[in-house]
């Protein structure tokens, strides 16, 4: 049933105004009346009525023109229109003005309520719509840090704390859950902000390039230097430089950088002469570092130079509150990049991303939304069309291997891309070497029925 809605009646009858008040208030509405437009407008000025039931036919100002001035004021207010004069013409005019609906006396109780049902129906959703609109732009003002489960509100106040000031910062937390956008956050809300980003993959490069890539080197100090090169500490000097997966750097390595920090200098592999740096250092890892400490492989020292302050961040299974609002962004976002009509995702297949233990965590979900989109065969997202590599044989359902859906769901990124193998290759994030080999070894064929070749 229907309660709690603040509704005003305008109308210059006083018997309908009895009657609707009656028939309103044993709804449990909180009602208001008033006998003519002037009254009505002069409430609608004093006080937020959710919905309006507005007689066409008043003496003084009609009640086109309260509907008009109505709209013009308050857009959202739900307007019923009721008139014992009712024509085609009236309720077309009524309804372009903004009106709700129209009904003509005399009218029944419960078709009244039908239509108010449906009004706050379409009024908790518009709210519903504002909310996750405002929910947005605080998420895009975070630099795509999407959740409001209770870990992300703390992970995003303590963002706001942390930026402005130039402590060094240790994020910590599994592949996939957001290091890097954190770190991002982090040099916006910063007074670095409008100074150099540098990011430093410290599991990508090899051990004897480290310095050279941190420091710098001069032309002619090792073979193969054929010109000076400056260092990731000179280009983000002012800055920030963040480094990624920092337990990856050699001992050697992580005694060179204790002294960068230290002493705020640094020297070019090659080269005698000291730099000054000022840049601010955030890093990240997916190992524990604390262990690393007690194995020796990463120095107690440099570890509580960095982890000034500590922030870490949860797997996603530990916060499936937020898969939902993850999920939806990410349909949102690969609708518009892949120009797609995926309207919405069906509850069973959100039942499945919610139970899902994700060990990719939120990258995983972004890739299977993103697959989603691509391959869904109409405008909802149904749990055929969820694919997760990560799973093991055991999490499939007993007629599948994990040869099989390979299978299957090459095939139908290869048809999704009309055997565009370059284009299959980056959906599948795999090289096109790869996916002909899988092709060749799953005897995968195209629409014609003959192999492709590779």
């Amino acid at each position: 049933m229907t309660e709690g809605l603040n509704i005003l009646v305008v109308d210059d009858e006083e018997a309908m105004r009895d009657a609707l008040y009656e028939m309103l208030h044993r709804k449990g509405h909180n009602v208001t009346v008033a006998r003519d437009g002037y009254r009505g407008l002069k409430l609608l000025d004093s006080k937020d009525f959710d919905i309006v039931i507005l007689d066409l036919k008043m003496p003084g100002i009609s009640g086109m023109e309260v509907l008009s001035e109505i709209k013009n004021k308050n857009p959202e207010t739900i307007v019923i229109v009721i008139t014992g004069y009712a024509t085609v013409e009236s309720a077309v005019n009524a309804m372009k003005l903004g009106a709700y609906d129209f009904i003509p006396k005399p009218f029944t109780p419960p078709e009244l309520n039908a239509i108010i049902k449906r009004a706050e129906e379409k009024r908790k959703l518009a709210i519903e719509n504002i909310y996750l609109h405002e929910q947005l732009s605080t998420y895009m003002r975070m630099d795509g840090i999407i959740g409001e489960s209770e870990a992300m509100i703390k992970i995003k106040e303590l963002i706001r704390k942390i930026a402005p000031t130039d402590s060094t910062i240790l994020i910590s937390g599994e592949s996939g859950t957001g290091k890097e956008l954190v770190a991002r956050a982090i040099h916006r809300y910063s007074k670095r902000k409008n100074k150099p980003f540098v990011t430093f993959d410290c599991g990508s490069i090899v051990e004897s390039l480290f310095e050279s890539e941190l420091f710098g080197h001069v032309k002619g100090s090792f073979t193969g230097a054929i010109a000076t090169r400056h260092g990731k500490f000179e280009l983000g000097n002012r800055g920030t430089i963040f480094f990624d997966e920092i337990a990856n750097i050699s001992i050697n390595v992580q005694g060179k950088l204790l002294r960068a920090i230290q002493e705020r200098e640094i020297s070019k592999v090659g080269s005698t002469q000291t730099i000054k740096i000022d840049v601010r250092i955030i890093s990240a890892t997916n190992k524990d570092l604390v262990k690393g400490i007690r194995d020796g492989t990463f120095r107690e020292d440099l570890f509580y130079r960095l982890s000034v302050i500590p922030i870490h961040l949860p797997p996603l299974r530990e916060q499936r509150d937020d898969i939902p609002i993850l999920a939806n962004y990410f349909l949102g976002r690969y609708n518009r990049k892949r120009k797609k009509g995926v309207k919405t995702i069906s509850e069973r297949a959100m039942h499945e991303l919610t139970t899902y233990d994700w060990p990719g965590n939120v990258r995983e979900l972004q890739n299977i939304i993103e697959r989603a989109v691509v391959l869904a065969k109409g405008d909802i997202i149904k749990p055929a069309d969820l694919f997760y590599p990560s799973r093991t044989d055991s999490e499939r359902p007993a007629d599948s291997t994990l040869e099989s859906v390979e299978k299957e769901h090459i095939n139908k990124i290869l048809k999704a891309c009309n055997w565009n193998k370059s284009k299959a290759a980056r959906l599948l994030k795999i090289d096109r070497k790869t996916l002909r080999l899988k092709i060749k070894k799953y005897g995968i064929k195209s629409g014609n029925n003959s192999p492709e070749p590779g």
